[in-house]
């Protein structure tokens, strides 16, 4: 049997004989090989399908689509998506409100100062009460004439500039009386300008249940004050005619609780009108 050039290899001796030992040696290489090209090859076909599948997903991404062929559909572009929501936020108007109406804009002036003149608005009920201390409310008088309710020089005063009208009342406790006079005027510069020329004194009004105090020649507490358009004056003695002392401080407290209520009385005044002003409609 005769193999040809490229045959099997014959062993030594150059007998017929095949080298069977180096033909299984070059089976066994061949068989490396073969497998190494299928291990290669199965690894540059993985490659491969990775390369597409990454390029598939690049793509997709890139062109804003999912599935392929008539499944894709288009993706949203991010300005297609909805916007975030969120809650609305307050309004403010630009337009400040107005301030409050000033309450002593409305007893400054006749023209604002729109409410009844009367004794009952400024000296209400039959007693005043002032902490622990309760005075009995006495006569009480409103007159035009305002140079009749004074004494010495202030009822010239109270005429020069203006007065329109005075209001008095009288208050006692433990035997000291106090008469209150209230002159009304035009203009607030008019009842201050009355308080600082003040001379003389207010007269004391007795009467209902109060005696007369303060007679000539005895020493009482004078005191002279404004507010507004009106001026207030008191005049404070003991009704047994005993003479107040500079050091006198339960004279003294009396006549300041009594200024000091008519003080917050006219105050309160302006207080309500200004309050009015305030919740009346726009017209």
């Amino acid at each position: 049997m005769s193999f040809g050039q490229g045959g099997p290899s014959r062993g030594p001796g150059g007998n017929q004989t095949p080298d069977w030992a180096a033909l299984a040696d070059e089976s066994a290489a061949r068989n490396r090989r073969k497998k190494w090209l299928l291990i290669g090859g199965g690894v540059l076909a993985t490659a491969a399908v990775g390369a597409i599948v990454a390029t598939a997903v690049i793509s997709a991404g890139d062109k804003g689509s999912t599935g392929t062929g008539k499944n894709a559909r288009e993706l949203p572009a991010p300005t297609d998506l909805p916007n975030e929501t969120a809650e609305p936020e307050p309004s403010f108007s630009s337009v400040a409100p107005p301030p409050p109406p000033d309450p002593k804009d409305y007893i400054s002036d006749a023209k604002k100062d729109r409410a009844p003149i009367t004794v009952d608005a400024f000296f209400p009920g039959k007693k005043l009460t002032t902490g622990d201390r309760v005075y009995l409310k006495g006569a009480t008088q409103q007159t035009k004439n305002c140079a009749a309710t004074t004494k010495g020089a202030l009822g010239s005063i109270l005429v020069s500039n203006g007065c329109d009208q005075v209001i008095r009342a009288t208050y006692s406790r433990d035997g000291i009386a106090v008469t209150v006079g209230l002159a009304v005027f035009t203009t607030e510069a008019q009842a201050k300008k009355a308080a600082q020329q003040s001379s003389g004194s207010i007269a004391t009004l007795s009467g209902s249940g109060v005696p007369a105090f303060c007679p000539a020649g005895s020493v009482c507490r004078r005191t002279s004050n404004s507010y507004g358009r009106y001026a207030y004056f008191a005049i404070t003695g003991y009704t047994s005619g005993k003479d107040v002392t500079k050091t006198d401080k339960k004279a003294y407290a009396t006549g300041d609780d009594l200024t000091n209520f008519t003080f917050r009385q006219i105050r309160h005044r302006g207080e309500l009108q200004a309050s009015a002003a305030a919740t009346a409609p726009a017209g």
